[in-house]
């Protein structure tokens, strides 16, 4: 014969424990869940932003010296080490500081830099912006912004 192994309903061996840790677990979700109300964007956002970011400096300085601006660079390695919701004109955007990998075209030495992104989300939230401050906070306190779209890349 073989003994039953639950003859009866234990009690908790706590009950007061009990009390307090059911709702301490769902304390903790929420304060996480609302941690994550501004996800990171993916990372091919963050690859394309610093690609652009790279682009649009790099344009900027070859048109102030006349010269050529050379070619696409290449991004890799993004990490982000923080974030932070901000507004950018009457839209929300992120701001993003971090580190990240990267080299001009053509060149063979691969440099590790600090970042520092500005992105706002689209109207339909499909796609993104990089946003970049424009001197400084204007008569009103507004910081104005230029933004300009991610390049679309084709899904494969």
């Amino acid at each position: 014969m073989v003994p039953a192994v639950f003859s009866r309903a234990q009690p908790l061996p706590f009950p007061r424990l009990s009390a307090w840790l059911l709702p301490l677990l769902l304390l903790v979700c929420m304060v996480l869940t609302g941690c994550s109300a501004t996800a990171q964007p993916p990372r091919s956002v963050l690859l394309q932003a610093l690609e652009l970011q790279i682009q649009l400096t790099q344009g900027a300085i070859a048109d102030a010296l006349a010269l050529d601006a050379g070619g696409m660079p290449e991004v890799s390695r993004v990490r982000v080490a923080q974030q932070q919701p901000i507004g950018i004109g009457e839209a929300k955007g992120l701001r993003l500081e971090g580190q990240f990998d990267w080299r001009l075209a053509g060149d063979p030495i691969r440099v590790d830099s600090p970042f520092e992104l500005f992105l706002q989300r689209g109207e339909r939230g499909q796609s993104w912006r990089l946003a970049r401050p424009v001197g400084g906070a204007g008569a009103d306190g507004q910081q104005t912004w230029i933004t300009d779209p991610l390049p679309l890349k084709p899904r494969g």
